[in-house]
């Protein structure tokens, strides 16, 4: 039996197997010109963590990536896998892969032709945009705690509404102040060309308002998913979205 089965019994029936030898050359190419499209705004403007859990999982600009390779060097580092699914799970799979410091991921690549979007999560915005934020051990932390938090409200739908706008607001579209500056972490900025100019070009272009970061104000956030994001809330460290993890629980439970 997979071990990683035994602990998944609600999303054992949508994890896959991912055929990486199956991928053609030119699905390698599409990988490539995404990650070439976004590594020199990201140098420049994503944080410190993501850019080192990049080069920590052996991400490569011209091969998608082998993800039980990525396994082998996320694994130890904070115990988080990569796992293949096949394709949107409903949310108590999801929280229950979460909890288990299993990702769900795509292994299936947007075309050509929607390079900039594609409306289902992809293996790029899955890997590329998520993953190397799993290499750093408190977003880790946070991201686990969070899932754990969420599988105990399964039977409260307002509750685990207003949770899905912590992780909107974290691991999504998430920013953080380094150094002086805003820096990008959510996987919905990172993975976008689009929302990660729109947030760097604010003062000028009418980008979103950053807003401290504040567990009230974050669960009580609308955001339109089809909209570009209005407000952003900006963390000062990664202990902060734990914390809030950890107090959202208190709060709701």
């Amino acid at each position: 039996m997979n071990p990683l089965t035994a602990n998944l019994p609600i999303a054992e029936s949508f994890l896959i197997q991912q055929d990486w030898a199956a991928y053609t050359r030119d699905q390698h190419s599409v990988w490539a010109e995404l990650v070439r499209r976004r590594m020199p705004q990201l140098e420049e403007h994503a944080c410190e963590e993501y850019l080192d859990g990049f080069q920590q999982i052996g991400l490569r600009e011209d091969s998608i990536p082998d993800l039980a390779e990525v396994n082998k060097r996320l694994g130890p580092r904070t115990g988080w896998n990569a796992t293949p699914v096949s394709g949107f799970l409903p949310p108590d799979a999801f929280f229950e892969m979460l909890a288990a410091r299993q990702f769900p991921t795509t292994t299936w690549l947007r075309k050509r032709e929607s390079l900039e979007y594609t409306p289902e999560p992809d293996i790029f915005h899955d890997v590329f945009g998520h993953v190397p934020m799993h290499a750093h051990p408190v977003f880790a932390d946070f991201l686990q705690q969070y899932g754990r938090v969420c599988a105990g409200l399964m039977r409260d739908k307002e509750k685990l509404e207003r949770m899905g706008r912590l992780f909107w607001f974290t691991v999504e579209f998430g920013v953080i102040r380094q150094k002086g500056t805003i820096k990008l972490y959510g996987s919905g900025l990172i993975s976008s060309h689009g929302e990660s100019t729109n947030v760097i070009n604010r003062k000028t272009e009418g980008g979103p308002e950053i807003r401290d970061f504040d567990l009230d104000a974050v669960l009580n956030q609308q955001f339109l998913v089809s909209e570009m994001q209005k407000v952003l809330y900006a963390v000062e460290s990664f202990d902060q979205i734990y914390e809030a993890a950890r107090e959202a629980e208190h709060r709701l439970a």
